[in-house]
């Protein structure tokens, strides 16, 4: 007969990731979604910027939806594959140091593109850390 343990410690960060994973899903999934709906009308503080640029807009809006469906595919595997969480996770500091990089180009975006930088920047190391938590969690046997 085995015996499963999972320390508390263990469990946690496996519901946290299992938790971060689906969240990120949805909500990318959602923003995504709307970006190709609303176009430039879903950036804060931007305004019509013509139609090639509401073309490329609506065209990354489901670009970045279809980002938020592999968070989904990752969060519903048991357990929750970790090269699959770097991977996305290392688009998700990418698109934050692109952020950082049209900051020192082009100036100041609007403050909600700033805040969107911050948790950016916060989240990806903590999601990096996670990455391995359920495999880690559920190789732990008694």
């Amino acid at each position: 007969m085995r015996v499963y343990w999972m320390g508390v410690a263990d469990m946690t960060g496996a519901k946290t990731l299992r938790g971060l994973a689906l969240a990120m899903g949805y909500a990318c999934v959602a923003i995504g979604l709307l970006h190709v709906l609303l176009g430039n009308a879903a950036i804060p503080g931007a305004a019509s910027a013509g139609p090639t640029v509401d073309s490329l807009g609506r065209f990354f809006g489901a670009i970045f939806a279809g980002y938020g469906l592999a968070w989904l595919w990752a969060a519903r595997r048991s357990p929750i594959p970790a090269a699959a969480v770097r991977g996305l996770t290392a688009v998700f500091l990418l698109g934050a140091l692109g952020r950082l990089l049209s900051l020192a180009v082009e100036g100041r975006p609007h403050w909600f593109q700033l805040a969107l930088a911050a948790l950016e920047l916060a989240l990806s190391p903590l999601l990096f850390w996670l990455a391995d938590a359920e495999e880690r969690a559920e190789g732990e046997t008694v």
